[in-house]
C-alpha cells in the first residue's frame, strides 16, 4: 500500500465508528472471525481497542491483522484502521487511488 493510499483510506475512515470493539478478553478466534466478517462486507473498518484491555493498541493491530489477512492503515490512540480489498471486482466498494 502506498502513503498516497493510505492517506486516503485514512481520510475516508476518520468519519467511520468503530464496528467493533475488543475488551479484557483481547484478541480471541470469535473477535477475529467477526472482524474478518466486517472486512468481507465493508472493506475497511475500525475498531475501538477499550482501557480494560491489557494489550498494546499496536499489537492488536499487527496480530489482527495477519489473522485476517488484511492491512494496517493506521492506529491512533486506542483506535485501529484495517483495510482489506475483496477479491471479487464485483463486491469492492473502495476504489483505491493508484500510485
Amino acid at each position: 500500500m502506498t502513503s498516497k493510499q493510505r492517506a486516503y483510506l485514512k481520510s475516508i475512515s476518520s468519519t467511520y465508528d468503530p464496528v467493533i470493539q475488543i475488551g479484557k478478553g483481547s484478541i480471541t478466534p470469535e473477535v477475529c472471525e467477526a472482524v474478518s466478517e466486517a472486512l468481507s462486507a465493508r472493506e475497511l473498518i475500525k475498531i475501538s481497542v477499550l482501557k480494560n484491555c491489557a494489550d498494546d493498541p499496536r499489537e492488536v493491530a499487527a496480530i489482527l491483522s495477519e489473522r485476517t489477512r488484511s492491512q494496517t492503515v493506521h492506529v491512533i490512540g486506542r483506535k485501529i484502521v484495517l483495510f482489506r480489498q475483496n477479491t471479487k471486482k464485483e463486491d469492492q466498494k473502495i476504489k483505491l487511488p493508484v500510485g
